[in-house]
């Protein structure tokens, strides 16, 4: 949150828990904001600096609707994207039956 508000302010964030303790089981990685006035160029900033991530995992960043996300291009693909019915749906499935995804978007040495 403090990195993002560097570019803008930031109207919306949401970082949810790594592991859901309620459910018992790490939860798909993903971060959300919005900027009060989008700043000119710094998606392709954030972009940029994601593609080199050293994860397991290929990030990207979906700015088509209201709120930014960054989540794991496997999300986005396997959902048909963020606008689709059945996203919520995919990210269960992977939270529920496949419990080395949330891990594996860990930053590595």
């Amino acid at each position: 949150m403090h990195a993002l508000s560097r570019f803008g302010e930031l109207a919306w964030f949401k970082l949810p828990a790594e592991y859901n303790e309620a459910f018992d089981y790490y939860q798909v990685p993903y971060m959300g904001w919005r900027y009060k006035s989008p700043p000119e160029g710094v998606a392709e900033v954030i972009e940029g600096a994601v593609t080199d991530l050293p994860t397991q995992l290929q990030w990207m960043l979906d700015k088509t609707r209201r709120n930014w996300v960054l989540l794991p291009r496997k999300i986005y693909q396997e959902a048909h994207g963020l606008a689709d019915p059945g996203f919520s749906e995919t990210v269960y499935t992977i939270n529920s039956n496949d419990q080395g995804f949330g891990p594996s978007s860990m930053v590595s040495d």
